[in-house]
Parts: C-alpha cells; sequence; structure tokens
C-alpha cells in the first residue's frame, strides 16, 4: 500500500455500509491511485519491530495492491502479502514483478485465515511482524491480536498503519464541499472515519493492551499533497464500493458534476496525516 504519493489516501469504502469486495475497476483504480506510506516512516516502522533485510517474515494483511507489502520487501527478509480479493492480489504480483523482488508471497485471505496461515509457516512464533494499512476496519481486532501475538517471535510485533483521513473528513472547503457532493450521492451522512482517527488508535491500543502486548507506542508523520483533480476522482474510485461505482460511459458526467460542486482552482492542498501504532512482543517472552 518508494513513498507512492502518486496515489490517494486509504479510506475504506465510501458508501459502504458494511464489509465489501474491492474487485473489477476498483481494484485499477486502488493500484494507481492509493497513496503509498513515507519512507522515513517506515524506516521507524522497521527499527520498532526489529526488522531486517536478512531476517525475519513479515505479514501485510489487507496488503491491497501492495502499497505498503513491496517497500516492506527491502524490509524483511520475506514478506506475505494476504488479501481477500483476488484482483487486488493480481495486480500487487504485476507491481512486485515490475519492481523485480522475489520474496513477497501473495495469499488469498482475510483475517479470519491467519490461524490457519501460522500452521503453515516454520516454528512456533514465525512471524517478525505484522504491518496492516489502513485496514483493520474490516477486521475484528479483540479477536486477530492475541492470535498474532502468538505467532510473533520476542521483539517483533503489529505496526497498524493509517495513511490519512478520508478525502471527505478534511476540514479544507474542498474536502467539505466533497463530502456534500457525496453525501447528497448516497443519500446518508458519512461519518467513518476508517480507522484513522484518535479515537480508532485509542482503542486499537487497548485491544492491544487485552492481547498481552507489551507496549504500544504512536509513530506520526505530516505533510501537505497537492491533488489534481484527475487524482482526487481517481482515488475516490478507488473508495467505491464496485457496485456503486458509476458505469464506465457514465464516469466522465459524474465527474463534471463534481468539478462543478469543487471550489475553482487546479489544485486541492490535503493536509495528511500518516501514522503507525507499533505495538511490541516483550523480549523475554517464549
Amino acid at each position: 500500500m518508494g513513498d507512492g504519493r502518486a496515489g490517494m489516501t486509504g479510506g475504506g469504502a465510501v458508501g459502504s455500509g458494511g464489509t465489501v469486495a474491492f474487485g473489477g475497476d476498483v481494484a485499477t483504480y486502488y493500484a494507481a491511485y492509493r497513496r503509498g506510506y513515507p519512507e522515513a516512516l517506515l524506516d521507524r516502522v522497521g527499527a520498532a519491530l526489529g526488522l531486517s533485510a536478512v531476517d525475519g517474515t513479515v505479514l501485510d494483511l489487507g496488503c491491497g495492491t501492495g502499497q505498503l507489502a513491496l517497500p516492506m520487501a527491502h524490509r524483511a527478509r520475506a514478506v506475505i502479502g494476504m488479501d481477500p480479493e483476488p484482483a487486488m492480489l493480481r495486480l500487487a504480483a504485476e507491481a512486485g514483478a515490475r519492481q523485480g523482488l522475489a520474496n513477497v508471497t501473495w495469499v488469498l485471505g482475510a483475517d479470519r485465515d491467519v490461524p490457519a496461515l501460522g500452521a503453515l509457516l516454520d516454528g512456533p512464533r514465525p512471524l517478525a511482524a505484522t504491518v496492516i494499512g489502513t485496514a483493520l476496519h474490516w477486521m475484528r481486532p479483540a479477536e486477530l491480536f492475541p492470535v498474532l501475538r502468538a505467532l510473533t517471535r520476542p521483539g517483533g510485533g503489529v505496526a497498524v498503519l493509517s495513511g490519512g483521513a478520508p478525502l471527505w473528513l478534511h476540514g479544507t472547503d474542498w474536502s467539505r464541499a466533497l463530502r456534500a457532493f457525496l453525501e447528497d450521492h448516497f443519500g446518508r451522512e458519512l461519518r467513518a472515519t476508517c480507522g484513522t482517527d484518535d479515537a480508532d488508535l485509542a482503542r486499537y491500543r487497548r485491544e492491544f493492551a487485552d492481547a498481552g502486548f507489551a507496549s504500544a507506542t504512536l509513530l506520526e508523520h505530516a505533510y501537505e499533497d497537492l491533488l489534481t483533480f484527475d487524482r482526487l476522482v481517481g482515488g475516490l474510485w478507488s473508495a467505491f464500493p464496485p457496485d456503486a461505482l458509476p458505469a464506465p460511459g457514465d464516469r466522465p458526467a459524474f465527474a463534471a458534476r463534481l468539478r462543478a460542486a469543487l471550489p475553482p482552482g487546479d489544485r486541492f492542498a490535503e493536509p495528511v496525516r500518516v501514522t503507525a501504532l507499533v505495538a511490541t512482543v516483550g523480549p523475554a517472552e517464549r
């Protein structure tokens, strides 16, 4: 999920009231427009988890099209990218092949499949770390975290990353206009923060403690991204449920209506707050 800033923020599915697949054209938009994570922050995550390019296996759970798995492949001996959507995995594998990465394995599965994955790996605690990039809001952390703790070697841990708030939940004029447009389009309020705000992070921290992790540290990286209208629209469509995505022939008209609803200008300044909540397994645990 380089730092990958050619795409948009991750933020769940706009207009979706529950679990939703990200297949078809949505996966294509996801690969093209979902923003990755700053290299500087990933370096700090790797250091906090004790990762080494010559040692350890990292699981990227809910890997999407590889925005996090691919850069982590430079920081671990091996990476497993796991996602429940075949189209996402296909595009992730293609991206990995273009980068010449030979240490990433792509696996079809969701958080409920992690125990079975652990049974296939060597050793009693086979994972150096697990990373989850803007996907935990689709999972059940209270059930998942104890499983991951049991699979993680001493000194390793779990990092929950967020690429920033959804585009329609910023305090800028253009974001408020986007939210009003989308709420009119879907006919309901859009309130879900998709695991990106402080209340979400506080809940995850409590769930890590309940699962027995030794500590949880918040790492942050803030910057401003200037979005073109095309990037804004592409990122927005990457967050649509496939059954809500306008038909190809209807997309130009949708984009024209959105352009008319937004303030004038050819760039949209997005304040991006990237976070990584890193929970570690005690070094003395066996």
